[in-house]
């Protein structure tokens, strides 16, 4: 069985494929196959969006003449919710002040956002789809619960690691190792569910 993540963000295949090898199973992304695909992401919730990047990116490999019945596509949607800031990141995240707007700017305008806030609660959500052969489609969910930083933090990790203060660790996401954020992040909480089904499945 091949395990394709749908995702070309190379921070997250890091992650994901350190956990996957830690399980003893290999996962491949779109670029171990020389592929690139921008599935749509229209959902109004992070589930929406997993189940439709998930299926377009099982229909665009099997477009491309790769057999379903050895694929398993694993697709998530994820991002950070800031209580202040109702409805300004969510599923949206990723597009906040534009795809192309490096993080570090990203970052310091939450910051100035926050600014007056009486409150920097926030908390990461994700959740990730699993479809394929002899698979019913199910979802996993994940998430971290911190707060907004000062001022950003940290060499590690991607996007919005920097300003995202983990408590039980007294440390931004960004200052935490590979092996410590996957104990606790949100993506790594969805992925041992997601784990432990896959090695509970009987798949020829």
């Amino acid at each position: 069985m091949k395990y394709i993540f749908a995702t070309n963000n190379s921070g997250k295949v890091k992650e994901i494929r350190a956990m996957f090898a830690k399980a003893g199973l290999e996962l491949l992304c779109l670029a171990d196959l020389d592929l690139e695909f921008y599935p749509n992401e229209t959902g109004l919730t992070f589930e929406s969006n997993s189940y439709q990047k998930a299926f377009e990116t099982l229909e665009f490999l099997r477009k491309n003449g790769h057999d379903e019945n050895v694929m398993t596509v694993l697709a998530d949607d994820s991002g950070l919710v800031i209580e202040a800031l109702e409805g300004v990141l969510g599923v949206d995240s990723a597009n906040f002040m534009g795809r192309d707007t490096p993080y570090s700017v990203r970052n310091k305008k939450i910051i100035e956002m926050l600014e007056n806030s009486q409150t920097r609660v926030a908390y990461f959500e994700c959740v990730i789809t699993c479809v394929g052969y002899k698979i019913k489609p199910i979802s996993f969910v994940g998430k971290l619960y911190g707060e907004i930083t000062k001022e950003p933090s940290g060499e590690n990790g991607f996007g919005y690691d920097p300003i995202f203060f983990v408590p039980q660790f007294n440390k931004t996401l960004a200052e935490l190792t590979q092996d410590e954020k996957n104990s606790i992040s949100h993506r790594g909480e969805a992925l041992r569910q997601l784990l432990d089904y896959l090695k509970g499945l009987k798949v020829e």
